[in-house]
């Protein structure tokens, strides 16, 4: 009876590691224990920076609120408040988009947070 290899499925675990190390330099990409490192750290990075992005959206949607509330005589802390007292829903990407974009409308928007 002829001996059996596992070629097929090696093959194939090798192509998926290859496959994403397709970028990497030199022996990161072409030999298959330092490209099974390299890319086990890059999967680890992709999880941790996932999860990083949306930290990093939220506080730049946070600075640019509190710039146009304080270039408007309000702080950030006390215009979210507000909003929540006269019952704003209104999100915090929302808010830095229409803060950037359109400084009457937010200006409304600052209004009903001061009666609120």
């Amino acid at each position: 009876m002829p001996r059996t290899t596992h070629a097929v499925a090696s093959r194939k675990r090798k192509k998926k590691i290859f496959k994403r190390a397709k970028g990497f330099v030199g022996g990161r990409r072409t030999l298959l224990r330092t490209a099974t490192e390299t890319v086990a750290r890059a999967m680890a990075f992709a999880t941790r920076d996932r999860k990083q992005r949306k930290r990093q959206f939220r506080q730049l949607w946070n600075a640019r609120i509190n710039a146009a509330c304080r270039a408007n005589g309000m702080t950030y802390s006390r215009f979210i408040n507000a909003l929540r007292k006269s019952n704003v829903e209104l999100n915090r990407k929302s808010l830095a988009e229409i803060a950037a974009r359109d400084e009457k409308s937010f200006l409304e928007i600052l209004k009903i947070a001061k009666k609120g």
